[in-house]
């Protein structure tokens, strides 16, 4: 190098994990402020898929597929990341949205000692409400997020309110907490190969909500579903607030479990066999076999969709455009199944459904890659809500 010539400006990296029921992600990015992110390296490790799940075991193999990413991405040796960041999906993380209320007869001052105090009280009522689905952690919980997303004075939304004297004060926030035994493993689990200080979690509703939201600004109302390997989540948004979302315990593990259950396979004949299925490539006397069965449990996910959704809307129309995030080669086989049920016999939808999956497709052009690294929606997600939101 010429002694004139500028040193080359080494870029900040940053380190994210995705945490879901079925597998571990991770991803090393350059972050670019005002810009996209550049992603270096991207990885992922199935979670083992067993016959039952014990909460105490499923932890396990979660921080055990967690150790060998994090170990995978170390020995890269591809430079430190300044920040680290870990993205949470269910069942690790509890969430909702809450309205704060506060009315006078006398007008009073919006301060920011005011509004954290309301908060601190929500968030405290939020734990306690809270404390059961993390019974196994020893009832010890954590705050891991928190977004004020409207406030209105007076029955007006209000982008900078301090300061200013109402006597009607409506808050929306969103909050998501988590196990501390579950922080606890994975912070350490991620120490033990990468020193940078705290590490940063976030829910991915709230990630792929902003997104989303930003990616498709024309739509102010839209469902966002995630289909992990064991819980489904469904989370509507009202005029660009990110209302509750809810949960069921059937993901395509089910499907897995129940068709080696029928067949008595193990479950990874079980795996090959829905794969071979989906894809038309099943011969034609197991087709037979498996359709009544896959037909049932197709039936069954529809169900739990039809009813999640009936007690999240509470007689508020349904918005017809959905945002999907799924295993790719799933996307098909999921899309069908809402696509050809008739969902206006249980309640009101706008129009009929429009499905838009967040895959990399869509996604393209958001972010960009060093070489030919895996182009993992989910990571992609991640790094451009963490490089615009928190970097």
């Amino acid at each position: 190098m010429s002694i004139f010539s500028k040193p080359k400006e080494e870029k900040e990296l940053a380190l994210v994990f995705d945490v879901g029921s079925s597998s571990i992600g991770g991803a090393v990015f350059e972050i670019q402020k005002g810009g996209i992110p550049k992603i270096i390296l991207s990885i992922r490790e199935p979670i083992i898929l067993e016959d039952k799940i014990d909460t105490e075991r499923f932890l396990f193999l979660t921080i055990k597929s967690l150790e060998i990413v994090a170990s995978r991405i170390c020995m890269m040796g591809i430079g430190k990341p300044s920040k680290v960041f870990c993205v949470l999906s269910s069942p690790w993380y509890a969430s909702q949205t809450r309205v704060i209320k506060l009315e006078k007869n006398v007008p009073f001052v919006f301060t920011s000692k005011l509004a954290d105090d309301l908060i601190k009280k929500e968030i405290s009522l939020f734990e306690e409400e809270h404390l059961a689905k993390f019974s196994h952690t020893n009832n010890k919980v954590r705050p891991i997020e928190f977004k004020n997303m409207k406030t209105m004075l007076n029955g007006y939304a209000t982008p900078d309110p301090y300061n200013k004297k109402a006597q009607k004060l409506e808050m929306v926030i969103f909050v998501s907490m988590s196990g501390e035994q579950i922080l606890k493993k994975i912070e350490e689990t991620i120490a033990r190969h990468f020193h940078s200080g705290e590490i940063k979690f976030s829910s991915f509703v709230m990630t792929s909500f902003a997104v989303a939201r930003d990616m498709f600004i024309q739509q102010e109302n839209f469902l966002l579903v995630d289909i992990g390997g064991e819980v489904t989540d469904i989370a509507m948004i009202k005029k660009d607030i990110l209302g509750d979302s809810i949960s069921y315990p059937l993901g395509p593990n089910f499907m897995i479990r129940r068709v080696a259950e029928n067949f008595n396979y193990s479950l990874s004949e079980a795996k090959s066999l829905i794969s071979l299925y989906k894809d038309g490539h099943a011969v034609e006397s197991t087709e037979k076999k498996l359709e009544p069965i896959i037909n049932n449990l197709k039936t069954e996910w529809l169900n739990g969709f039809q009813e999640s959704l009936a007690n999240l809307s509470d007689d508020i129309s349904i918005p017809a455009t959905i945002f999907i995030t799924v295993d790719q080669d799933l996307a098909d086989f999921f899309s069908k199944i809402i696509r050809t049920e008739q969902f206006s016999q249980y309640t009101l939808t706008e129009s009929e459904f429009r499905i838009i999956f967040l895959d990399a497709q869509t996604l393209h052009g958001i972010t960009a890659f060093k070489d030919n690294i895996n182009r993992d929606p989910f990571l992609i997600i991640e790094s451009i809500y963490i490089n615009r939101f928190i970097c």
